[in-house]
């Protein structure tokens, strides 16, 4: 039986330091002219899209727009990333993540991908600049971008991973994720 591993990133594979939060904070401003604009928007076991979603609300950006501001939220909120993610202090893997990661990866029942609320780019930033990239080749799963709705993300991500009928396929979510919200992404 073949198994896919989805794994979320932040708080789970690793820590970033606040990086991903103050990229955010940072295109925001840059874009909107608004300081701070994520300050009273919860992120934890949240889509990113749900979460610019929340703040573009909150700072009048009318809901019909949304849709056509988040590709230029992405392409901003990535250029931050790059700077923040070497700005930051404490970043780092999560403890047990790489030998784990390894164990999986020398096992041909089963396939890792990233089922995580990140936006697909920034989420393969954060991965890459952490050395975990070789894991997750190619780099597949469901993303931020797929929905607001972190069901949706891993659904998609089992979709991508699944490589025909997944009926047969033991899926394993690790993540952060409160188990009131997990319980959404059984099969």
């Amino acid at each position: 039986m073949r198994t896919i591993v989805l794994w979320d990133i932040d708080n789970t594979l690793l820590y970033t330091g606040g990086a991903g939060s103050l990229g955010m904070a940072r295109a925001f401003r840059d874009l909107y002219g608004v300081d701070d604009a994520f300050r009273r928007v919860e992120f934890s076991g949240r889509t990113d899209t749900a979460i610019f979603t929340d703040a573009a609300l909150a700072h009048g950006i009318a809901a019909d727009a949304i849709p056509a501001e988040l590709p230029r939220f992405i392409d901003a909120y990535v250029d931050h990333l790059r700077a923040t993610l070497s700005e930051t202090a404490g970043g780092r893997v999560m403890p047990g993540v790489i030998e784990l990661l390894g164990a999986l990866a020398r096992r041909d029942d089963v396939r890792q991908g990233l089922g995580t609320g990140n936006f697909r780019r920034g989420g393969e930033l954060k991965v890459r600049y952490y050395a975990l990239d070789a894991y997750f080749q190619p780099f597949e799963g469901g993303f931020g971008e797929d929905s607001e709705d972190r069901a949706t993300v891993i659904a998609r991500g089992i979709e991508r991973l699944h490589d025909g009928d997944s009926a047969g396929a033991r899926i394993v979510v690790i993540g952060d994720t409160p188990p009131r919200r997990r319980a959404a992404y059984r099969r």
